[in-house]
């Protein structure tokens, strides 16, 4: 081992994907010895980062070894078991955010109970495990609900909204003979959808970014508006607290992303994610300090950077694949057409709905950078000509 690297902090990030490969560019910035423990040399972040151990980003001894040969480790997904988290710890690796709080993002049985015991207004909801469950809460809470996987979900896996028990009996069958764990929720009437991503540091330093809307389709999130657009100041800071109670609570070490529907009279908590989150790339170039950066120095426990933002909004597209795998040779025309918009490639084979980079412009109006950045997604995808 040379002398800088006994002296540089041994950062690694579980999993290979476009989360590891955006922390490894934040961490170049810092100075940080950063690797990445990847499924594949061709994750996203194995083809950029100069650190890759291959292996089992959920297995025990690929994830123990791992964790042995750095200072601190932390994730790009949720998906590490517990059993591995807990034998990392007790052979004394050091998890940030820890297995004490990855548990609630884990599973959202436990989620919701706990938020339930912190009196964070949540959707009504319930464990069920027959169809008499899921009818008898509909009755109370009206059809239709939405049933969702405990644990493994993700962009828009793992929910089914139902609207009678005759929907409902075939994910509870299927869940049943798969031994999955559901929950049944309300199905909330909301306006829109929020997120907002809080950092807090071992020392319980926390810096909060300022709310987002969030846009999605089919589960997935297509575009993000930062800060959301008439969101009135005092739902702002109510969400906003409300993240910063949670990560507090829930003790969260790393960014925090909470996902909230905004309601008539309030904000509602849907789904937490204890890492950089979708909802908070825009940051890259619309915040002093982009949510990458700021979980290196929380996990790190550095000073935090400031949240604040760089221009009156920004706006990101997500940059979802089409039937075309030709991408690159696009960038011509969006860059000549729009010089302001910034393309992020991450490098993943093309396949249709399959998130493969994002796009982000600043400015003024808000409807107008919409505009841009859908239509530069667009071109992106080959949907035009």
């Amino acid at each position: 081992m040379s002398e800088r690297n006994r002296i540089v902090p041994r950062v690694g990030m579980v999993g290979g994907g476009q989360l590891s490969r955006m922390t490894h560019q934040a961490g170049i910035g810092l100075g940080v010895d950063f690797s990445v423990l990847a499924a594949s040399p061709t994750d996203s972040a194995a083809l950029v980062c100069g650190g890759v151990t291959l292996g089992d980003d959920r297995g025990l001894d690929d994830v123990l070894a791992f964790a042995k040969a750095h200072d601190v480790v932390t994730f790009d997904h949720e998906h590490v078991p517990e059993p591995v988290l807990r034998a990392v710890e007790e052979a004394g690796g050091l998890l940030r955010p820890g297995r004490d709080a990855l548990r609630f993002a884990q599973d959202k049985l436990r989620m919701r109970t706990r938020m339930a015991e912190l009196g964070a207004p949540s959707p009504r909801w319930r464990a069920v495990t027959t169809l008499e469950h899921v009818t008898g809460f509909a009755e109370g809470a009206g059809w239709p609900v939405v049933l969702k996987a405990a644990r493994g979900g993700y962009d828009g896996k793992g929910v089914w909204v139902v609207g009678d028990s005759g929907e409902a009996r075939g994910v509870v069958d299927r869940a049943a003979a798969e031994e999955v764990p559901l929950l049944v929720e309300e199905k909330v009437d909301f306006s829109r959808e929020l997120a907002v991503q809080v950092a807090r540091s071992p020392h319980g330093q926390v810096a909060v970014y300022p709310v987002v809307e969030t846009v999605q389709r089919g589960g997935i999130c297509h575009e993000v508006i930062a800060p959301a657009p008439d969101l009135p100041e005092d739902k702002a800071l109510r969400a906003q607290q409300l993240a910063i109670e949670i990560a507090q609570a829930l003790d969260v070490t790393g960014v925090l992303a909470v996902e909230l529907f905004e309601t008539d009279d309030d904000v509602v908590v849907n789904e937490l994610a204890m890492r950089p989150h979708n909802s908070g790339h825009w940051s890259i170039e619309g915040a002093r300090t982009s949510q990458f950066e700021q979980h290196l120095r929380a996990v790190l426990n550095l000073p935090l950077g400031s949240p604040r933002t760089n221009a009156p909004y920004t706006v990101m597209a997500n940059l979802l694949g089409g039937e075309d795998p030709e991408v690159y040779r696009r960038y011509l025309h969006v860059m000549a057409k729009d010089p302001e918009v910034k393309v992020h490639f991450y490098g993943k084979d093309v396949r249709p709905g399959r998130k493969i980079g994002h796009v982000t412009v600043m400015g003024d109006d808000y409807r107008d950078l919409l505009e841009r950045a859908r239509d530069a997604a667009s071109y992106l995808r080959g949907e035009q000509k």
